[in-house]
């Protein structure tokens, strides 16, 4: 039997709407079974309160990982295995109809053989569902610093692209130390997220072959359109970065003694219908 985390949700303020967009994106991520998602095993409400029991993964965030690092960046290698297997994931999830709508550094886990995990998917949107509009009840909608144009102009027909603005930051964040546009008042930051260019890496002081700074470009265009069509093109479009011989490796001090070099293993291909 699998080890698992249950988390308890706070009691919720709009019950019956929120219970049912609870049970009904907990069966939708239940259908993900990847090896870069981590596992919902259960899910149920009990006296209308929420519980989630997913698989615990061992191993360290991104950001705790990252501010090991120097500069807290990874090199061009290890940031595009990461980003890779992240890809990976999200081409099972999207094929499901999912949108994970949160992806961020803390949802980002990184185990100890260097398999990365998406973490929490509690913000998922079914993206097939034509129905009532169970994940829009006004609660927080996960961290703006990684949130696409399209999430915080309140579009209705989210799809996976959303997912890949998310990509975009967190390759910046990975490459350069910092997201795209820093954290700071709310208002401000939604205002650059919808119309501010983001900087460019080599802005930041950071060379990266021009290959991948257009790609992290075309991730971070506001208009979803302009963005790749799917994590699968992604994943192929990070192939050349990844790295070639012995995967990249990061020192990290969430890892036992014994492994101080910790690799970041080459991501398996995306998921295909």
């Amino acid at each position: 039997m699998k080890t698992v985390a249950a988390g308890l949700l706070a009691d919720p303020g709009t019950r019956q709407q929120v219970l049912r967009r609870f049970e009904r994106e907990a069966q939708a991520a239940a259908r993900v079974d990847h090896a870069n998602v981590a596992t919902v095993h259960d899910a149920d409400v009990v006296d209308e309160t929420c519980w989630l029991a997913m698989q615990l993964v061992d191993g360290a965030t991104l950001d705790l990982v990252l501010g090991e690092q120097p500069g807290e960046r990874f090199d061009v290698a290890t940031a595009a295995a990461v980003a890779a297997q992240v890809c990976s994931g999200l081409s099972a999830a999207h094929a499901a109809g999912l949108v994970h709508r949160d992806l961020k550094p803390q949802n980002i886990m990184i185990r100890r053989d260097g398999v990365v995990k998406i973490l929490d998917f509690g913000l998922v949107k079914v993206a097939s569902d034509a129905g009532v509009r169970l994940t829009e009840t006004g609660e927080h909608l996960g961290n703006i610093v990684y949130a696409s144009p399209e999430l915080l102009s309140g579009r209705r027909d989210l799809d996976g692209r959303s997912d890949l603005y998310s990509v975009g930051c967190l390759l910046h964040e990975m490459l350069t130390g910092a997201p795209p546009f820093p954290p700071e008042q709310p208002a401000l930051l939604v205002s650059r997220h919808l119309c501010e260019t983001p900087p460019t890496i080599a802005s930041c002081g950071i060379d990266v072959p021009p290959g991948l700074q257009r790609l992290v470009d075309a991730l971070l265009t506001k208009d979803r359109g302009g963005r790749p069509a799917s994590a699968a093109d992604v994943y192929a479009a990070l192939g050349p970065f990844l790295p070639r011989s012995e995967p990249a490796r990061a020192s990290g001090g969430h890892f036992a003694a014994e492994d101080p070099l910790r690799p970041f293993v080459l991501p398996q291909g995306p998921h295909r219908q």
